[in-house]
């Protein structure tokens, strides 16, 4: 049974009794509600929880009696705490979005869903991700923009099934030196950043088609970024560049350069033959 109580500005749950315990799928979104009632932790059949853009404080702990969650969305509260129990939720396989929250630590507890496919902690007070983030074994797409994150986990390069990683808007230095290890990453977004460097190991990202540097410190790029074969588009927009490597040249299906705002980029007439390839390239 689905429950859809979205847009009525309810200010607490229902009484969801007459509805027995088949729920399967309940949602809540853009409500008032500031309490998670225990009642919703009776439902044990439950694998889809929204209570979305409304005014939770607390997660209660009993959320780890509802066994069978498979998706959590919590966006858009006034969350600070997760507690440790969400790590017991063993068959939460789609998504956990706590993006957009008043959250400043996540506790390691939450690498022990290691089925989870999508986790969004964006807009947050982070400083930090888990140390063991590399548990997640199973993420396709991780987002964390818009906290205070100024350092990467050496785990987070065991994501080795991971997709798209998304990181604008933090205050990262560095990446871990073996950032390669994400071979099947296709869209990394690192912008608006303080990077210093790219490591080398970058170059076995292969499949890599969108790679986002933005508004960072960089002052050059590693030669192995011309092992990115299959890149589409490469913003390095507000950086530092003196120079590029001319390996750049051997991104044959390479659509969109971003040069724009390296005051001290010189020596690169050769772009012309990246324009030849119909590559748009912006100086």
């Amino acid at each position: 049974m689905k429950l859809n109580f979205n847009n009525l500005g309810l200010e607490e749950v229902p009484n969801l009794r007459e509805f027995g315990r088949d729920i399967e799928d309940i949602t809540f979104y853009n409500n008032r509600i500031k309490d998670i009632p225990e009642s919703i932790f009776d439902l044990s059949n439950l694998t889809v929880l929204n209570i979305s853009a409304n005014n939770i404080e607390i997660i209660p702990r009993s959320i780890s009696k509802l066994k069978k969650l498979r998706s959590i969305d919590f966006g858009h509260n006034k969350i600070k705490d997760i507690p440790k129990e969400i790590g017991n939720l063993k068959r939460l396989d789609q998504y956990l979005y706590i993006h957009n929250n008043q959250i400043e630590v996540l506790e390691d507890e939450i690498c022990n869903l290691y089925l989870l496919r999508y986790l969004n902690v964006s807009n947050n007070f982070l400083r930090e991700l888990p140390l063991n983030i590399g548990g997640l074994k199973s993420l396709v797409e991780l987002r964390a923009m818009d906290n205070s994150i100024f350092k990467l986990p050496e785990s987070i390069c065991d994501l080795h099934s991971l997709r798209e990683l998304h990181l604008k808007e933090n205050k990262i230095e560095q990446l871990p030196e073996n950032i390669g290890e994400l071979k099947f990453l296709r869209v990394l977004d690192i912008s608006e950043n303080k990077l210093l460097e790219i490591p080398k190991s970058i170059g076995k990202c292969i499949n890599l088609r969108r790679l986002n540097f933005r508004n960072n410190n960089i002052k050059e790029l590693p030669k192995e970024i011309g092992n990115l074969k299959k890149l589409l588009e490469i913003d390095l927009r507000g950086n530092k560049i003196k120079q590029l490597p001319k390996s750049i040249l051997n991104i044959e299906g390479l659509e969109r350069l971003d040069l724009r705002w390296n005051s001290e980029l010189e020596g690169v007439n050769w772009l012309e033959q990246l324009e030849n390839k119909g590559c748009i390239v912006y100086k």
